[in-house]
């Protein structure tokens, strides 16, 4: 449990609280066990436990309008935007090209770091909302992408 050093009229004396039960303590001292009554009850004290509801997730039973548009549906303009606030240090499109998902559209130096802002949609280059050197904020519109 704890380990204690004492010096008593100059002898020095390791000792090590083993066990505590109710008023009676086992320690050991320079590697000889003793069982000690104490006065008073000792309690150890305890770390107060965390306690949480339940958290129970709001769904509906019946949805009344879907939360996300069918794959079939027919794709509607995406805004690429910036997730940070930075400076745009390359563009890699212009307006008219062709891109997938996942093709690097724009390299965003933001908090010391270059960051790539990819397509998450495919489609045509409807317009690039930015040039290099451009500083952007956080949600700005960098490129729209159209069908």
């Amino acid at each position: 449990m704890k380990s204690f050093k004492f010096t008593i009229q100059g002898n020095k004396y390791d000792v090590n609280i083993l066990n505590v039960e109710e008023n009676i303590a086992e320690v050991e001292v320079n590697g000889t066990v003793y069982k000690v009554e104490v006065d008073k009850k000792i309690t150890a004290s305890k770390t107060p436990k965390l306690v949480r509801t339940v958290a129970v997730p709001s769904t509906e039973t019946t949805p009344s309008q879907p939360k996300t548009s069918a794959p079939s549906a027919p794709k509607g303009t995406g805004h690429v935007k910036s997730p940070l606030p930075g400076v745009i240090l390359d563009v890699f499109v212009k307006e008219g090209d062709a891109v997938k998902v996942g093709q690097k559209l724009i390299l965003l130096e933001a908090m010391k770091m270059e960051n790539n802002i990819n397509a998450d949609k495919e489609g045509v280059i409807k317009s690039v909302k930015v040039k290099k050197g451009d500083s952007v904020l956080e949600g700005d519109v960098l490129i729209e992408i159209g069908a």
